[in-house]
Order: structure tokens, then C-alpha cells, then sequence
């Protein structure tokens, strides 16, 4: 957490003196957990809590164990005074209405996400957007793209998702996805994408994607001895992370995929910088943990092909809030609407 981040939150603990703290009710819906926390006024995060999400769970069970997490926030501070609900949630959905058809949580499909929690919340403002733009606008409020009018936000992680901020503001476009970078073409006889196209970014290097085209170029996981740091360990061997800790290692395959994916992500950033003119792209999810490994082989890529003048000065930079960026950007949904929410003021 930054240093101007960490005075927000002392000032809000002094705020909150004598009174309960006023704030938002922040929720960030992924494939593999659920996060709900309260957001203070400056995007301090006053209580979290996190929990897996049910594996191949139905509509019911799924909403249920949302539910059930956001009870035992609101019990750890009873005093707490929310005054709206954000919340960011896997796509493809609805928006603004808020109904959510998460491709990772195949048990939700047309959820009325909104809906329910306007019901759980009546009279507050109730708003869902997409959890790749959450992220992008909590590295624009308060992380790494933090006094930047222009930029990209962007997570390399199972998927690849962005957020567009364009004069200070978010730009949704006519169906809330603008920014979904993850989708542009990179190579048009590329691999496959779940989008069914052909050579999209995302179909090149999120995780899986590099962990597939590895093993098909005789990645043996594991074979250099490293083993992936973090305090859990993936049921699958051949994941993203045991593939950045052979390629540290120096395994020549595991060095080539992130090099190919950093090369995509280069190519991709640098068509974006040319039509949108940004100053910086935030890049955070699990892949973008690799470090030198993919920004590497993405900054020699960038620069060899974003060559007019005004592109030139772009730069990529690794995002700051970490898995925080999903609450605090949700929460930006409702505490700054001026910047971070074009729908209607009533939701």
C-alpha cells in the first residue's frame, strides 16, 4: 500500500472517531473467490473478507455464499453507515441493469446480480460493472495510474481484461465494455479464443493459454527443480506460476512462452496507445507477477512498433493495489461517479 494511500487511511480512522464511518459496500465477484469489504470515503478499505467460491455451484448456492459473506462484513463493524453498493463482477453482463453471466461461474447466466442486492439495499445506489474495470479504476483513483488523464488498466490472469480512462474519465461505450483489450487480434491465424475467434491477445497470454502452448513445446513443469512461491499450492503442476518459476530458472521453453505472450501484450498495448493516445497502462493480475520475465520481452515489443512521436512517451508500469484493486475500484463506482460511472445517478 502507498505511502498517500496509508495517510488516507489514518485519516480516516480519525474521522471514524466518536462514530461509525461512513462508507460503501464494495463486492468483487471472481471464478475462484468472492471479496466483499467496506471502502471508506478516500478508498482506504476499513474490513475485507474473502472466501472460495463454490466450486460448480447452482444460481441459489452461489448467491448464498455472497450473501453469507457480506453478513459477516457488516458484523465486524455494526456501527458502519454504508451509502451505496458497488460491485464488480466477471463478465459477459448486462449493463448497467447488472445481469451477470460470469464464463468462469457457469451456475449464474442473466443473474439479476443488481436486482437482488437493490432488494437486500433498498434505497442506496446499487451499481455492477465489470471486474476488469473495477481494477483499472482503482489503479487510476489510487494506485499505479494515479494523476494520469489517459491510460489503460489492464489484468493479465486467467483471462486478459481491461479499463479505459479517457480525460479523467472511465469510457464505458454503448454496452459497458469498452477497453476489453483482451480481444483485439493480434495474430489473425493465432490460436483459438473462447470468444471463438482466432488470435486474440487473451488467447495468447493469460496463463492457461501460455501453460497449453508450453506443453505442446515439451515443457516438462517442474523439471528445473523451482517450485512456485506463495503460500498455496495449485492442484494443477503445469499452471502460470510453475511456468515463471522454471522460466526464472532459465528452462529455455518456459522463457520462449513469456517471451511470446510479452510480445503479444507489447503489440497490443502499442495499437491501444495509437488509437487512444494513452500516457500510462497498469498491467496487475497473476501472470503480470512474472516480473522482467514478461515486461521484458513487452517493452522491446512496444518499442519497436508504437513509433510515431505522441506514443512514443507511453509508459507500462505494474499495478500497485494487488488484490485490493477489485473492492477499492467497485467501491469508486459510487464514491466517485463524476469519474467512474456514466449510468443512470439513480442506481
Amino acid at each position: 500500500m502507498g505511502r498517500e494511500l496509508l495517510g488516507d487511511v489514518a485519516r480516516e480512522l480519525v474521522e471514524e472517531a466518536g462514530r461509525g464511518p461512513e462508507c460503501v459496500l464494495a463486492v468483487d465477484i471472481g471464478g475462484t473467490k468472492f471479496a466483499a469489504g467496506l471502502v471508506g470515503a478516500h478508498g482506504a478499505i476499513i474490513v475485507a473478507e474473502r472466501v472460495a467460491t463454490p466450486p460448480g455451484g447452482d444460481a441459489a448456492t452461489l448467491w448464498k455464499a455472497l450473501a453469507d459473506l457480506i453478513d459477516v462484513v457488516l458484523a465486524r463493524r455494526p456501527d458502519a453507515r454504508p451509502v451505496g453498493v458497488g460491485v464488480g463482477c466477471g463478465g459477459p453482463m448486462t449493463w448497467p441493469e447488472g445481469a451477470v453471466s460470469p464464463l468462469n461461474m457457469p451456475g449464474w447466466r442473466g443473474f439479476p446480480l443488481r436486482e437482488r442486492l437493490a432488494g437486500r439495499f433498498p434505497g442506496m445506489p446499487v451499481r455492477v460493472h465489470n471486474d476488469a474495470i473495477c481494477v483499472a479504476a482503482a489503479e487510476h483513483w489510487r494506485g499505479a495510474g494515479r494523476g494520469s488523464d489517459d491510460m489503460l488498466g489492464m489484468v493479465v490472469s486467467t483471462g486478459v481484461g481491461g479499463g479505459l480512462i479517457l480525460g479523467g474519465r472511465l469510457i464505458d461505450g454503448g454496452t459497458g465494455n469498452a477497453g476489453h483489450i483482451g480481444h483485439v487480434v493480434i495474430d489473425p491465424d493465432g490460436p483459438p479464443c473462447e470468444c471463438g475467434g482466432r488470435g486474440c491477445l487473451e488467447a495468447i497470454s493469460r496463463g492457461p493459454g501460455l501453460a497449453a502452448w508450453a506443453l505442446e513445446q515439451g515443457w516438462k513443469p517442474g523439471a528445473t527443480g523451482a517450485r512456485p512461491e506463495g503460500p498455496y499450492v495449485e492442484a494443477a503442476q503445469a499452471s502460470g506460476r510453475q511456468l515463471a518459476a522454471d522460466a526464472a530458472a532459465g528452462d529455455p521453453v518456459a522463457l520462449a512462452a513469456f517471451a511470446r505472450a510479452g510480445r503479444a501484450l507489447g503489440i497490443g498495448i502499442a495499437s491501444a496507445t495509437h488509437l487512444c493516445d494513452l500516457d500510462v497502462v497498469t498491467i496487475g493480475g497473476g501472470v503480470s507477477q512474472a516480473g522482467p520475465l514478461l515486461f521484458g520481452p513487452l517493452e522491446e515489443a512496444l518499442r519497436k512498433h508504437a513509433r510515431l512521436g505522441f506514443a512514443q512517451r507511453v509508459r507500462v508500469v505494474p499495478a500497485h493495489l494487488g488484490q485490493d484493486a477489485g473492492l477499492i475500484g467497485a467501491a469508486a463506482l459510487v464514491l466517485r461517479p463524476a469519474h467512474y460511472w456514466t449510468g443512470p445517478p439513480d442506481m
